[in-house]
């Protein structure tokens, strides 16, 4: 991530944008690798019917809960957010079965 001020230390809108620019760039960064995963879960999993499991669905979404508590977060939208990233992670990973 690319130089920028710590949230509490910033004074002006433009350093706020800064930073969140920032960090946006770093998560689109991060997810890109949580993608490539799917790809390496596709690719390993020898059957289609198991690209969809709902018990580790359920944990994954349940740690991040907890590591959204633990931070200081609110963990109820945080919860929302990977539930909408397991849902396009698993269509993401049914089209990379798919293709192989």
């Amino acid at each position: 991530m690319q130089h920028t001020l710590d949230p509490e230390a910033c004074t002006t809108m433009a350093e706020v944008r800064a930073g969140v620019d920032a960090v946006d760039r770093a998560l689109v960064g991060l997810l890109a690798r949580r993608f490539g995963y799917m790809d390496a879960a596709a690719r390993i999993k020898p059957e289609r019917g198991q690209v969809r499991d709902e018990a580790r669905k359920a944990q994954v979404i349940a740690n991040v809960r907890a590591h959204a508590r633990a931070a200081g977060i609110p963990e109820e939208p945080v919860g929302a957010l990977w539930e909408q990233l397991v849902e396009a992670s698993i269509a993401y990973e049914f089209e990379a079965f798919d293709r192989r």
